[in-house]
């Protein structure tokens, strides 16, 4: 799967995600580590990505107030959670597929995910 990923994201995340072969872009690599999030959501939309951060307000950016179609993976992640988290992400990618998550928002934590698709 090919991820942009939030610069709030913990480096051990960004790791696994990276261990697991998924295509992983940091935000900050490409010149986004000051970006709002309208526009990394709409990077991600562009470089048809999936958005991995641990920052809420993108659920009120993709249903309510831009409508961008571009899928989230939202982590509600404590460092104390983390390899819970981890395995939750990787259950999660083994159901679905990336043309799948594309559409969704993914809100992951400790041992369950829950999925809206994006109309």
């Amino acid at each position: 799967m090919k991820f942009l990923v939030d610069q709030d994201v913990y480096l051990e995340t960004i790791n696994f995600l990276k261990y697991l072969r998924h295509d992983v872009i940091v935000a900050k690599e490409i010149g986004m580590q000051t970006a709002t999030d309208v526009e990394i959501l709409q990077k991600a939309q562009q470089m048809n990505r999936i958005l991995v951060s641990r920052d809420k307000d993108f659920g009120a950016l993709v249903f309510f107030k831009h409508k961008l179609m571009s899928g989230v993976v939202f982590l509600r992640i404590k460092p104390s959670d983390i390899d819970k988290i981890h395995e939750t992400l990787k259950l999660l990618f083994e159901k679905y597929s990336e043309e799948e998550l594309q559409h969704c928002f993914c809100v992951v934590e400790a041992e369950k995910y829950r999925i809206r698709h994006i109309r």
